[in-house]
């Protein structure tokens, strides 16, 4: 897990368990082709908060799929 990753988090208040934490690092990797220490400094707020929302809502899909399986 990303050390500047977990701080951005941190400072805009946004609370995520660990496997939320390494999916957002994957998807900045993906993103920027940077090993997300480095690469989340290239992001913007908005992009990283998008890709933030975007990890959410597949965590919550997947409850949803667990729940109702």
């Amino acid at each position: 897990m990303s050390i500047r990753v977990f701080e951005r988090l941190k400072k805009i208040m946004i609370e995520t368990d660990h496997e939320e934490r390494k999916d957002i690092d994957k998807e900045i990797e993906k993103k920027t082709e940077k090993y997300c220490d480095e690469g989340v400094e290239d992001l913007s707020d908005t992009e990283f908060i998008e890709i933030v929302n975007k990890v959410k809502r597949k965590k919550k899909k997947k409850k949803e799929i667990l729940v109702y399986a």
